[in-house]
């Protein structure tokens, strides 16, 4: 692992590292940030997934996390959202390829070598981290903006025990249903519709749900509002009887300003959650 850069920040340091990756064949570049306590022991963390395009450096700098996570003692990870490098595929849109993981490990050409997000974010990262930073992966929490929202709710669900608490910006509910999805499924995982289902968190709520606090913020006025569906989310947890905290917040679009203006609020969730024994 390499030191990119450290800055003070709240008391704490926001990092940057690179680090070849055994699940993605290639070098990965995450952000950290540790609170003060830090420095005397094991702190919980709280994981932020990105959406569409970004990198690890979006939420990092735009999201407005760092200030409300040290009041709290609690480490966050920016965590890329793709592979990347000149020997990774990549494809002409926005929305394939390089800054479009859909965090799925992929099975399909020329997306399988490299296109391992699940793994990446699930164990690769996680195991690094544990080893390299005072974190205490006991208690862990995880979020998202939008594809990463999307990422946040389906390994929350996929993996029981693991986070205490979930929540998403605008996560994208129903990829089976919707352009944003169906075109990322198809090509990373081929036609196999049961592997689809795996990564759809209406899918995963309808069928396992989530033992734990769970929380939406939806804009109203998203501009994406059509393709992220929350509807379906909404509808597989009340078939559930799942417990969840969904809310339309009106006049607000998709972008960073959104994700800012309750950020503060998502930290306070998940800190209850991380700190609840």
């Amino acid at each position: 692992m390499e030191i990119v850069s450290e800055n003070k920040a709240f008391g704490g340091t926001q990092g940057v590292y690179s680090h070849n990756s055994h699940s993605c064949g290639c070098e990965m570049t995450f952000g950290l940030f540790l609170p003060e306590e830090a420095k005397y022991g094991r702190v919980p963390v709280l994981w932020y997934l990105s959406g569409l395009t970004c990198t690890h450096e979006n939420a990092m700098v735009k999201a407005g996390a760092q200030g409300w996570a040290a009041e709290h003692g609690i480490a966050l990870v920016f965590p890329d959202t793709s592979p990347r490098g000149d020997a990774v595929a990549d494809d002409a849109a926005y929305d394939l390829g390089k800054g479009a993981g859909f965090y799925v490990d992929a099975t399909e050409t020329p997306w399988a070598p490299n296109y391992n997000m699940w793994t990446y974010v699930s164990e690769d990262l996680p195991s690094m981290l544990q080893e390299d930073f005072p974190l205490d992966m006991t208690r862990q929490a995880i979020t998202g903006h939008s594809m990463g929202g999307h990422g946040a709710l389906t390994l929350a669900m996929s993996l029981p025990g693991r986070f205490r608490s979930v929540s998403a910006f605008a996560p994208i509910c129903n990829p089976t249903g919707a352009d944003w999805g169906q075109k990322q499924l198809s090509a990373y995982l081929g036609d196999d519709k049961a592997a689809w289902a795996n990564h759809d968190s209406s899918v995963l709520m309808r069928e396992k749900g989530f033992d734990g606090p769970v929380l939406i913020d939806q804009g109203a006025d998203d501009q994406f509002i059509n393709l992220l569906r929350p509807e379906t989310l909404a509808a597989a947890a009340a078939e559930r009887r799942q417990e969840i905290t969904l809310r339309m917040q009106k006049g607000y679009d998709h972008s960073y300003f959104f994700v800012s203006s309750f950020m503060e609020e998502h930290v306070a969730f998940h800190a209850d959650a991380l700190y609840a024994d």
